[in-house]
């Protein structure tokens, strides 16, 4: 996990997964930014809306290793497209799709069969998995969801409406915060 150089460019490789045998859903990234690489967490960056999303859909709070586990107990599986690739900085747009290798989804997906729903967390995810993964899957896979980037970088949409996405998205019957 983390970087090495490759050509003068630095090859990010991403973590494993967080997941537990009995996840019925998937949320995917693209591929962790400098600042999870630096902690070497999922949505590490103060301002990425990931874990904020996930506390208020979920009351998933407490340290890093407590909302991972959390996270399972409902059913969630986090993980990234790709298992590494150049990306000068952390903007998606600067992945280079050339020097990218996806995640093998074929065994995870046959590992945890109970997954019925893959979540994209962002545009940029759901392009390359459709892009590098879909062609070498042989089965129908699980429904797959289009969710906002929760990204500091797509400030284009407010947070409550993010949530209300995620919420939707992630199939969730529960009701925010504020709707309460």
């Amino acid at each position: 996990m983390g970087a090495m150089q490759t050509e003068g460019f630095e090859l990010s490789t991403g973590f494993p997964p967080v997941a537990a045998h009995d996840a019925r859903v998937l949320i995917l990234g693209s591929l962790p930014g400098r600042r999870s690489l630096e902690a070497a967490q999922y949505y590490a960056h103060r301002q990425n809306a990931f874990w904020h999303i996930m506390a208020e859909l979920l009351r998933i709070t407490g340290d890093y290793e407590s909302r991972c586990e959390q996270l399972t107990h409902h059913g969630i599986a986090l993980w990234d497209v790709l298992a590494s690739s150049v990306r000068p900085g952390s903007m998606d747009a600067d992945i280079r799709l050339a020097a990218s290798m996806p995640n093998d989804f074929a065994e995870f997906l046959s590992e945890h069969a109970e997954i019925t729903r893959i979540c994209f967390n962002g545009r940029k995810a759901e392009e390359i998995f459709k892009r590098l993964v879909i062609p070498g899957l042989i089965k129908a896979g699980p429904k797959l969801v289009s969710l906002p980037s929760t990204s500091p970088a797509y400030a284009a949409m407010a947070f409550d409406e993010k949530r209300d996405a995620w919420s939707e998205g992630l199939g969730l019957m529960t009701k925010t915060s504020s709707g309460e």
